[in-house]
């Protein structure tokens, strides 16, 4: 392999990661900060708001693992050697 192919494709998968886990990141800190502000205002709707927070959650964790994946394709099965 071409070292640099190899080094872009290194620090393409660092640039994946990172820059994927940071858009989830920020939107899961929100969201949980609103979801507990609305359990405070609504206690009864505590059971609702907490089912739609771990669906919400788990939709913005996908795309955190989405570019895990490409980081691990970068690395590993890299279509550019």
């Amino acid at each position: 392999m071409d070292p640099l192919v190899a080094a872009a494709s290194v620090i393409g998968a660092g640039l994946a990661v990172g820059l994927g886990a940071i858009g989830p990141g920020v939107g899961q800190g929100t969201a949980s900060g609103q979801a507990v502000a609305g359990i405070a205002r609504q206690p009864e709707a505590e059971g609702k708001i907490r089912a739609t927070l771990l669906l919400t959650l788990a939709f913005m964790e996908s795309l955190t693992i989405y570019g895990l994946v490409i980081a691990l394709v970068l690395l590993f099965a890299n279509p550019f050697a």
